[in-house]
């Protein structure tokens, strides 16, 4: 007996009904996101660090989707939190993560109230019950104070993975790790300058059980020679920044 089979005119409109609808789903949040990050209410501070942060074009090369489950690791003064918050839109959420005493408790909360769809957490994601929960987390300039060492706390590969392994756990099979970091080379202090060597993160990550599923130059600056500091007037805000996708396995 033959087993009826599809058209291959049937086949290239299905393909191009799923494109179709991401594309769509992709311009929906773009268009939101553009209005969020533009509202009034919105301190100017944030929006002057848009143009080279390039939040659109960074959560869609994540993959963060509109109804998503996100996560800010060490999400400082929040910047990423806001993206975020718009990018998943009012049936999202966004927990916003910090140690204790990292950020003002009144400007954290002033934050997350005209947000709608976040919410603080001070504590590691295991106790806060963020175990298998999220679809993403994003961890920006964080990972080399985690490797190198910051504020008296030791660091080293192995706090590194177990960092990572932390977030491994919040994700859901399948959900994704945002990595964004400032480019450091062999030769240099990095703990110094607030850098890392890009191949160290990838270590760690595979270490952790990550797969690196693509890699992006998009927050790339050549002008950047990597031996200043991070916070140098000639580079701050603007400096060679590896973009990492990593995915926990399904």
């Amino acid at each position: 007996m033959r087993l009826p089979t599809r058209s291959p005119r049937l086949l290239v409109l299905a393909v191009f009904g799923v494109l179709a609808h991401s594309a769509f789903a992709q311009d929906e949040q773009a268009v939101r996101m553009r209005a969020a990050l533009a509202a009034p209410e919105r301190p100017q501070e944030s929006k002057a660090r848009d143009a080279a942060r390039k939040p659109i074009e960074s959560v869609q090369f994540f993959g963060i989707k509109t109804g998503d489950t996100v996560v800010d690791m060490v999400a400082v003064g929040g910047w990423f939190t806001e993206v975020l918050s718009a990018a998943v839109g009012p049936s999202g959420h966004v927990y916003s993560q910090n140690p204790p005493g990292l950020v003002k408790e009144d400007a954290e909360k002033t934050l997350l109230a005209r947000l709608g769809n976040a919410e603080a957490v001070h504590v590691p994601l295991a106790e806060a019950g963020v175990v298998g929960k999220a679809d993403a987390v994003v961890t920006a300039m964080n990972l080399h104070d985690i490797y190198n060492g910051y504020g008296g706390q030791p660091g080293s590969e192995a706090v590194a993975v177990d960092f990572l392994k932390s977030i491994y756990a919040a994700l859901k099979p399948g959900g994704v790790l945002g990595v964004i970091d400032h480019v450091g080379i062999a030769g240099q202090d990095n703990a110094m300058l607030h850098r890392m060597q890009p191949q160290q993160a990838r270590d760690v990550l595979t270490k952790a059980g990550f797969t690196i599923e693509a890699e992006s130059k998009l927050l790339a600056n050549p002008a950047d020679d990597h031996t200043k500091h991070v916070f140098d007037p000639s580079v701050r805000g603007h400096t060679d920044q590896f973009v990492f996708r990593a995915r926990k396995p399904r």
